[in-house]
């Protein structure tokens, strides 16, 4: 049965919203960090808060958009090659519009020093860096989340399951290859 639809109307909206919170999170924490990196730098405040937004706003989107995918079941828990793919096209052009951005700021014409492929691949092998740390992040942050919201949000009680038969699946896995893996002595 689909949850969505048993539900009152306005509901299944604002159940992804509260379950999107953690990558939206760490999108943002993202762009904290990039606005860091800013201060660091010496950039000016405009520039610096510019770059926050614009760098930390697409993040935000595409990590609360993951989320709400792995409500629905189109993601599996803690699967990379899926979520590599998703930021392989989502991290560069998150990078390209915070470019843009950070150029019209400084009101400078040139947006980019380099060719736009060079960047935008560039930007793609940066992205599976950035998929193990947004998974390795969601995954620490999302289950207490989710735990804590569970009893008023269906979305996010039917994802807690899926991260607890997923936990059960690995711990049984685990507990194969132990008894397979003869003892060594200490």
């Amino acid at each position: 049965m689909n949850p969505a639809k048993t539900l009152p109307q306005g509901r299944p909206l604002r159940d992804h919203a509260e379950v999107a919170v953690p990558g939206a999170a760490i999108g943002l924490v993202a762009g904290l960090f990039a606005a860091g990196v800013a201060v660091m730098a010496g950039l000016p405040l405009g520039v610096t808060l510019t770059l926050a937004t614009a760098l930390g706003g697409p993040l935000a989107i595409l990590g609360a958009g993951y989320c709400v995918l792995l409500a629905r079941g189109v993601f599996s828990i803690g699967a990379v090659a899926p979520l590599a793919l998703y930021w392989l096209v989502g991290f560069p052009l998150a990078r390209l519009a915070d470019s843009f951005a950070v150029a019209w700021a400084l009101g400078d014409d040139t947006v980019l020093g380099e060719p736009l492929l060079s960047f935008l691949a560039l930007q793609a092998m940066l992205s599976f860096g950035f998929t193990i740390g947004f998974l390795w992040l969601h995954e620490r942050i999302a289950p207490y989340w989710l735990l804590r919201v569970r009893g008023h949000n269906p979305v996010a009680a039917s994802l807690v399951e899926r991260y607890v038969e997923h936990a059960v699946h690995l711990d049984r896995r685990r507990g194969a290859s132990r008894r397979r893996t003869p003892d060594t002595p200490s």
